[in-house]
């Protein structure tokens, strides 16, 4: 039986309305399956903070604006048909020059987060210390106060931005305990120290003393005969530290006054160790002082060459300061 004109306009009008629908499905599909895989047109990698929370039509907006995709939809709709939805962390991204939406989608899903790095230098300060997270912008937080020199352990730090500088301070405080439970076990017997406490205050003048790590044991050598035979360990370091308490350099040679000053770190003046670490020390500076070399060394001086010439006796250090000082006069007249 024949359809009435008027319902068989209207099947086909259905039936052209659903392939008109399936058509324009099929496309979409096409457009976005496409341009899910097209590279943007960055000539500069683009660095995003995506906030914790944010959705995917948020990180799509973020990525939009941010010029990492070309068009939101591709990638929100790209990410739900890949069941990623909720895998996308919060964090700092760099993305590359030419990147498609489907590789922003898998940097994000794998947390690739950029990491900062701030290096504390061997033989620095606290005050040194706060300065340089201060000015680590990726930080977050305040310092409210800063360990004593000898609680934290120089080395390169990577963080997050948002990491906060207290926790980055922790993390200096457990990598010097770790380092410390390693190396004091393995401690040279009969040391003129008894206290892991002692062993940093000693290494702490190790460190200011020389740069060179190779002199190392050889000036922890020196300084543990020094307490051995109860002589004055007279380091000009500790003296510089009595002057300026690790707050700023001094900005001029050491004078006699400095070197006469009443504190219990001059160790021209007092015997012993100075109540305390006078910097932040390095590994090789602890392990130097807990296994020093075997030398019978009392005194050292600048060589002129960035390291030291090291003497036995009193008379032998003697011509080494005339020749140090010599080097000098020389220097300053050329």
């Amino acid at each position: 039986m024949a359809l009435a004109a008027p319902y068989r306009r209207a099947l086909i009008w259905i039936v052209a309305s659903i392939v008109i629908v399936v058509a324009a499905c099929i496309a979409g599909w096409i457009y976005l399956d496409q341009n899910f895989e097209s590279a943007n047109t960055l000539d500069t990698p683009r660095t995003l903070m995506l906030a914790p929370g944010s959705g995917v039509w948020e990180i799509a907006e973020a990525l939009y604006e941010a010029g990492v995709v070309e068009d939101p939809n591709v990638f929100a709709v790209g990410v739900w048909q890949s069941g990623h939805s909720s895998a996308l962390k919060a964090g700092e991204y760099v993305f590359p020059p030419g990147v498609t939406p489907r590789q922003a989608m898998e940097i994000i899903r794998a947390g690739r987060i950029v990491e900062h790095r701030v290096t504390i230098p061997e033989g620095v300060t606290s005050a040194d210390i706060g300065r340089l997270l201060e000015s680590a912008e990726a930080l977050a937080g305040d310092v409210a106060e800063i360990p004593p020199e000898g609680a934290l352990l120089p080395e390169t730090y990577f963080y997050r931005r948002g990491d906060s500088r207290t926790d980055l301070i922790h993390r200096m405080e457990a990598g010097m305990h770790r380092l410390m439970a390693e190396l004091w076990p393995n401690r040279a017997e009969n040391l003129p120290f008894d206290t892991p406490e002692q062993a940093l205050v000693l290494a702490s003048i190790v460190e200011k003393e020389t740069a060179l790590a190779a002199e190392r044991p050889q000036v922890a050598g020196v300084f543990v005969n020094r307490l051995r035979k109860d002589m004055r360990l007279q380091s000009d370091p500790t003296v510089l530290f009595a002057v300026t308490g690790g707050e700023a350099p001094l900005g001029r040679p050491l004078s006699k006054d400095d070197l006469a000053a009443d504190s219990p770190f001059n160790t021209y003046r007092h015997k012993g160790l100075p109540p305390r670490p006078i910097a932040h020390l390095g590994r090789e500076s602890l392990a130097a002082v807990l296994n020093p070399m075997a030398t019978e060394a009392l005194y050292f001086v600048a060589d002129g060459s960035g390291g030291h010439v090291f003497a036995a006796t009193l008379a032998e250090h003697n011509k080494n300061v005339a020749r140090w000082r010599k080097l000098q006069q020389k220097n300053a007249a050329d």
